[in-house]
């Protein structure tokens, strides 16, 4: 077997080609699009395929955004992708469209331990609901039901759920983005926009003036490496954020099988996410504290795992075990 997959997100689209091998699954030429940069996914996938000059069986695609049937729009771009439009314009016998955090789900099992950081390592030999939450560009959250022998991944729309204030400070926040959008969701905090939201509303709680325009979120990140104290109080309060969030998934899913931290942020952040109050809101849960620590809670380091998992769910393959090599 050897298809497509692809990893489609608002800042880039990723694509590779997937083998399925003895050992499991190897990626090859892996290449890498700014998003923004194209019309649609179509003209993206037909360049791929012409400058590898390779045939494929068919293509599974990670999208972030929600998917329905055989249609999909990317939340952070005007594209709409069609499955039946793809294989028509590209040559391709089969498309499956995926939510890319579903994608990320079906990942989970191909990763090898140097593939994860772990932050917290609850209960030994853990067995039960996992769930993914993955900050980057927008936030995306989904779970993986277990039946007793195996995970079923399944999508959600999570991280568009209504964000909660639970003191002054937050209710100030809530109130700063209220101004600048009709719905305050956790999107707009936990993402790479909302680290430059976070870092304006830190500058006016202080008293200094909003930067105009706002700080990319590697600014402030960078910032709050040089000791910068509006982009370190900023960082700091993202994190716990995070955590919180995370907390509240792991809740709704009853996660005690783990918890998996995937997007870009917390990998290129891990010392500092390590060293922040992310556990601290992410354990914070009153009475159900003692059930938040018996869940692992790990890092994803694997980049390309919404890839391996695209791959996986394109086969239909939802065994609990390690199947999956990444290469290339």
């Amino acid at each position: 077997m050897r298809i497509l997959v692809g990893d489609i997100g608002g800042t880039k689209t990723a694509l590779a080609m997937v083998e399925s091998v003895a050992g499991g699954l190897v990626l090859h030429h892996p290449e890498r699009y700014p998003s923004a940069a194209h019309a649609g996914l179509e003209s993206i996938v037909r360049h791929y395929l012409a400058a590898h000059a390779v045939s494929c069986t068919g293509a599974a695609f990670a999208i972030a955004g929600p998917v329905s049937g055989r249609r999909s729009r990317v939340t952070n771009l005007t594209w709409q992708i069609d499955a039946d439009a793809l294989e028509h314009a590209c040559g391709l016998s089969r498309v499956l469209l995926l939510n890319d955090l579903e994608a990320v789900a079906w990942g989970v099992a191909a990763l090898a331990p140097e593939d994860v950081c772990e932050l917290q390592p609850g209960e030994p030999g853990a067995v039960g609901n996992r769930c993914v939450i993955a900050a980057g560009t927008g936030l995306g959250e989904a779970g993986l039901f277990w039946d007793g022998h195996r995970h079923h991944p399944f999508a959600t729309e999570g991280g568009h759920a209504e964000f909660a204030a639970t003191d002054a400070r937050e209710w100030a926040l809530r109130e700063f983005l209220g101004r600048r959008h009709a719905r305050v969701s956790w999107e707009r905090l936990v993402s790479g926009m909302g680290i430059s939201a976070l870092h304006a509303f830190c500058c006016e709680h202080a008293g200094e003036r909003s930067p105009y325009p706002v700080l990319e979120p590697a600014a402030v990140a960078a910032g709050a490496r040089a000791g910068d104290a509006r982009c370190v109080e900023t960082m700091a309060l993202f994190f716990r954020l995070y955590g919180r969030e995370a907390g509240d998934l792991a809740l709704k899913q009853m996660a005690l099988g783990g918890v998996y931290l995937g997007g870009g942020i917390a990998p290129r952040n891990l010392e500092a996410l390590r060293a922040s109050a992310f556990l601290d809101g992410f354990l914070d849960k009153g009475r159900m504290r003692g059930l938040m620590q018996r869940m692992p809670v790990r890092v994803i380091l694997q980049p390309r795992v919404a890839l391996l998992g695209a791959a996986r769910a394109w086969q239909g393959d939802e065994s609990p075990g390690r199947p999956a090599v990444a290469a290339g």
